[in-house]
């Protein structure tokens, strides 16, 4: 009888560790819903969010180097056609908090991805450019980008319906017609 109950005991306490262990923060950044490679970090920044997702997705900072946003934040008066313009005090504090989070600031493991397929010369304008998301996104027929459904290759949302909760895993994807 004492073996028996000895043996729930030590299955309850097993059970139980494991769900601890299973359920604890792994260290890091903290992450989309989960914490995989195809998550962005979860960032918060209020002049960032309420200047750059005005117009479209506040792309993470972790997917261009430090360069890059600084090239990005300097010709804001042609930001790819429009003039997104701002205040020197708030395209300073935004490009701070941009190089701060940039994919070679060391804070995030997609940030570490990107750069592993930088060019380090390079500091595109662009992320649909870098090698990091060429290399994601090379099934992808360039006539999906076409679609006016999609609009371009920068407009995530349109495949990825979570974007911007930062979740970008196939798992999520839709391509609409």
């Amino acid at each position: 009888m004492n073996y028996v109950l000895r043996g729930i005991g030590v299955l309850a306490t097993v059970g139980t560790l494991s769900l601890l262990a299973f359920s604890l923060p792994s260290g890091g950044e903290a992450r989309g819903d989960g914490g995989g490679d195809d998550l962005m970090p979860r960032l918060t920044h209020k002049n960032w969010q309420q200047e750059c997702a005005s117009c479209h997705l506040a792309y993470s900072p972790a997917l261009l180097p430090k360069s890059s946003w600084r090239r990005v934040m300097g010709g804001l008066e042609q930001h790819f056609g429009e003039n997104a313009s701002l205040d020197p005090a708030t395209q300073a504090d935004i490009l701070r908090f941009l190089e701060a989070n940039a994919a070679d600031s060391g804070r995030s493991r997609i940030g570490d991805k990107v750069m592993q397929r930088m060019d380090t010369k390079a500091a595109p304008l662009r992320i649909t450019e870098t090698r990091w998301f060429v290399k994601k996104h090379d099934e992808v027929p360039r006539a999906t980008w076409a679609r006016t459904s999609v609009g371009s290759a920068a407009n995530c949302a349109a495949c990825h319906r979570q974007a911007e909760k930062g979740v970008f895993d196939e798992d999520t994807v839709r391509i609409p017609k």
